[in-house]
């Protein structure tokens, strides 16, 4: 696999520093690849886009899953991922994940991260939906990623391993022979660093987080804008299975105007015995599944919106009165906190919720030691589709993947250079495009993708709403595109035009992919195709950008992977099919 040749529109870097290894992330998945890189004696370089601690793990509420429970196993563990996951697990991974799951939560205590504890001084486990055990390790009561990030976050201080904060990871450098080189940053604000620079490695570790930000309402933080996925798109990396979006079905509602960020009411809260209901008081999950309100977050979802549907509703309510103002302010004080801020208060009145965009499901496709199709580009945590969800994420399955998939690309990194695969020293990258190739868009823009994204790509989805959104976002792309060729004028290069352009790039994908999967699986909601349909599409659709900005569009043969790259040492499996498709402009 060869770069695509397109970068973003930026200054030449005017500094450089060269490592063994750059992580791009400081959430679970970053700040463990970095410290297990230290540990090996690799030189490793941490760039974050804010503060160390400002990434999506820290608004983590619900918990880790982990088979660490008396009477539970990871083969329980694995069963609940691949319900969940709706058939499009790679087993593989899964097993991997729940396997290596217990031992990885107990080396992240050992980093320093305090978990609350029982009467006995056992681990405390909790349930969320999907879960048929108690399996869910929490601290803080509801504020579980904060506290594993502040661990983390000390233990890197404290081992001093070089970071980079306030910087916006542009591209990914590439030698003469596709192989990384490093990547290009912008750095904001005064320091050491400042403005567009360069880091210099043989090895890149993806961990940038989700995208969440692609919708109008989302539990994403500002900051998750999709970078990696886009970043890894350009430089000629696949990415698979973006059309799965996890929206959280238990979102504060804060009227149908809310934008950004929007505040997450636990699925433990349900876990611990909350009730969905509508405004006459019904439980209406009751019936609809197994678990009631503790089915899997897609069906959840779709129970409630639904159920929004025939009553005309903006949204439901989730009522834990009968938990009392001690259980609130000990088991869940970060969510009430929150609620009461925004003047409802669950200690005596029902909570509003609806759906809001979480997690992504997809991301750029790796093999089981985070190895993407670009050789020496890893990814792990959100950005990485690495099999473990399918086609829905099961509840804090996030936390415990950006744990195991980092340690995994650490020893694979490792391993590379005590075997000589890995470079002495970075390779040189090849020069810059001497004009820019991708047009950026408008700071505004982004406002605009998001309402795109909100109207057509949403909870419910159909062809005429997909298509409306392909259409709109291609205008936004050909509006860019034509300025520059006809004029030679783009927006000029800053933080916000780098992320609408990165917005526009992952939200297009994502419409190709939701527009081509005709049938309703996990969290993708078709109106128009209401079944499943394991015969056509019990399938992965990859996708990848051409040179000439056109996504190149396919489906795997079946629900397993094709290796990444070529000395992928894993079982043979299955290849991929085109899709007869016109190549879509990008």
């Amino acid at each position: 696999m060869t770069s695509t040749g397109i970068r973003l529109h930026a200054p030449a870097p005017g500094w450089s520093i060269a490592a063994d290894v750059v992580v791009v992330g400081s959430g679970v998945a970053g700040l463990t690849a970095a410290l297990r890189c230290e540990a090996a004696g690799l030189k490793t370089a941490v760039v974050t886009k804010a503060r160390l601690d400002d990434g999506s793990t820290r608004w983590a509420q619900g918990g880790i899953a982990a088979a660490l429970g008396e009477g539970d196993s990871p083969a329980q563990h694995l069963d609940d991922t691949l319900v969940a996951g709706a058939g499009l697990c790679d087993e593989e991974a899964v097993r991997i994940l729940v396997t290596e799951g217990p031992d990885a939560v107990r080396r992240l205590i050992s980093t320093g991260a305090q978990f609350d504890t029982d009467d006995e001084g056992g681990i405390e486990l909790t349930r969320e939906g999907g879960h048929h055990r108690r399996r869910i390790a929490h601290a803080g009561g509801d504020a579980t990623g904060a506290e594993i990030s502040r661990a983390l976050v000390a233990a890197v201080r404290a081992r001093g391993v070089r970071t980079i904060e306030n910087a916006l990871v542009l591209d990914l450098l590439t030698d003469a022979d596709g192989r990384t080189a490093g990547v290009t940053l912008h750095v904001m604000g005064e320091g050491q660093h400042d403005g567009v620079g360069a880091v210099h490695a043989p090895a890149v570790v993806l961990a940038t987080g989700g995208m969440g930000q692609v919708f109008s309402a989302t539990t994403n933080p500002s900051v998750s804008t999709g970078d990696g996925v886009a970043l890894a798109l350009r430089a000629g990396a696949e990415v698979s299975d973006l059309e799965f979006v996890q929206f959280h079905p238990t979102v504060l509602f804060l009227g149908p105007d809310a934008e950004g960020q929007q505040p997450l009411v636990s699925e433990a809260v349900r876990g611990e015995g909350a009730h969905l209901v509508d405004g006459d008081g019904v439980r209406f999950m009751v019936g609809q599944h197994e678990l009631a309100e503790l089915a899997p977050r897609d069906v959840v979802a779709k129970g409630i919106m639904r159920r929004m549907q025939e009553q005309g509703a903006e949204h439901m309510f989730l009522d834990a009165r009968h938990f009392g103002a001690d259980m609130w302010e000990h088991r869940f004080p970060t969510i009430l906190a929150a609620c009461r801020a925004n003047g409802i208060d669950p200690v005596t009145e029902p909570i509003p919720v609806a759906p809001a965009a979480h997690y992504a499901s997809g991301g750029v496709r790796t093999d089981s030691h985070g190895r993407t199709t670009v050789p020496g580009l890893y990814a792990c945590g959100e950005v990485a589709c690495t099999g473990v969800h399918g086609a829905n994420r099961l509840a804090s399955n996030s936390l415990l993947e950006g744990l195991v998939y980092a340690e995994r690309i650490a020893a694979d990194i490792a391993h590379g250079r005590a075997e000589g695969g890995l470079p002495a020293r970075p390779p040189r990258p090849v020069p810059d495009p001497e004009r820019p190739e991708h047009p950026l868009l408008a700071p505004e823009d982004r406002f605009t993708i998001q309402r795109i994204m909100a109207d057509g790509a949403g909870v419910l989805r159909s062809a005429a709403s997909l298509q409306e959104a392909a259409d709109r976002l291609q205008r936004l792309h050909r509006d860019a595109r034509d300025a520059l060729a006809e004029n030679g004028k783009t927006s000029e290069p800053g933080v916000d035009t780098w992320e609408s352009t990165n917005l526009l790039c992952v939200a297009r994908v994502l419409v190709a992919a939701a527009l081509l999967r005709e049938e309703t699986r996990g969290c993708h909601w078709r109106e128009d195709h209401a079944g499943r349909d394991d015969t056509a599409w019990r399938r992965h659709i990859v996708v990848r950008l051409n040179p000439d900005r056109t996504l190149a569009v396919r489906t795997t043969d079946t629900a397993d992977f094709p290796p990444t790259v070529p000395h992928d040492p894993g079982p043979a499996r299955a290849g991929r099919s085109p899709v007869p498709q016109r190549p879509q402009e990008q």
